[in-house]
């Protein structure tokens, strides 16, 4: 669904990633690991095309999206929640979640994403920053998938988010993954969610993807190694 080949990204001079190579199946959800400033939060902006790439390729079934605009790539089938929600704050719920069908040319926000976030059916006349960190997290990733995306990238999911709802969230993510047959890219550092809900995890240093494994066969001792200050 997604395949990533020789991405090679930097901030002026300064290379940050250095030749990442992997590919996500459909219906996959993949955790990319490591410690803060190892290089995840650029990966994400970079296939969502924020960053722009250096070199190398990023694809989704077999198009080629690497020189193409943030819009086009959402255009294309990514979804992007960023690390801190980024919800508009002043904006409805519902009309928070209507900007995602900016794409798809529909009005009406489906209803199994409401189906899928009780919640947010419950408070979509309120407005957005008068939720809760859980809630505004529910309400990026429903914002996300409204869109239809055949790809979707989460930055820091957990990241100030109590330990019930990040329970919550795993369940919803791998119903997501099931019910839309959606491909999912977390980056994360708490190593039990992402041990919860990934298929597969890699594990990112220094820009570089030192350590990949199947979730059944994750050594969570060395994982844990690589995440420890």
């Amino acid at each position: 669904m997604l395949n990533v080949s020789g991405l090679h990204v930097a901030y002026g001079e300064s290379e940050v990633l250095h030749g990442l190579d992997f590919a996500v199946q459909p219906n996959e959800i993949v955790a990319i690991m490591g410690r803060n400033g190892m290089g995840k939060t650029t990966l994400m902006k970079s296939l969502m095309g924020i960053v722009p790439t250096k070199s190398g390729t990023v694809s989704i079934e077999d198009k080629n999206i690497t020189a193409m605009k943030s819009h086009q790539r959402v255009a294309s089938g990514i979804a992007y929640v960023p690390q801190g929600r980024m919800i508009f704050s002043t904006m409805t719920v519902q009309e928070n979640v209507e900007v995602g069908l900016t794409v798809t040319g529909e009005r009406h926000v489906p209803g199994d994403i409401y189906e899928m976030f009780p919640v947010l059916l419950e408070m979509r006349k309120r407005r957005g920053g008068n939720l809760s960190g859980g809630q505004q997290q529910q309400l990026a990733i429903a914002r996300a998938l409204a869109s239809k995306p055949k790809v979707l990238l989460l930055d820091e999911p957990t990241e100030g988010i109590q330990p019930s709802i990040i329970r919550e969230m795993g369940r919803t993510l791998k119903r997501i993954r099931d019910e839309r047959g959606l491909s999912i890219i977390v980056s994360e550092q708490v190593l039990s969610f992402a041990l919860d809900i990934a298929d597969r995890v890699l594990v990112m240093e220094n820009g570089e993807i030192v350590h990949e494994n199947l979730r059944s066969e994750v050594d969570e001792a060395k994982v844990a190694s690589f995440l420890s200050v």
